[in-house]
């Protein structure tokens, strides 16, 4: 089965508290779109830093998702 967690990030990043982030808002608003179709759920990008991550929720829980190795991946926001 694939899925939006499978497919590679191209996107130009940028590192930012550790995290790899989307470099633009443009492009991490797409992946905001097809990760929303994935999950079923509504996913905002919201900035960090220098860089853009991806908002939601999942079963009730607020989750965050970056960039690793090419892959889209939550990230702690603790």
């Amino acid at each position: 089965m694939k899925t939006i967690f499978t497919a590679s990030v191209f996107d130009a990043t940028v590192i930012v508290d550790g995290n790899e982030l989307f470099k633009g808002k443009g492009s991490a608003g797409l992946w905001a779109e097809k990760l929303a179709a994935e999950i079923g759920s509504e996913v905002t990008v919201e900035k960090i830093g220098a860089g853009w991550a991806l908002r939601g929720q999942v079963d009730g829980v607020d989750c965050t998702w970056g960039i690793h190795g090419q892959r889209l991946m939550q990230i702690d926001r603790g």
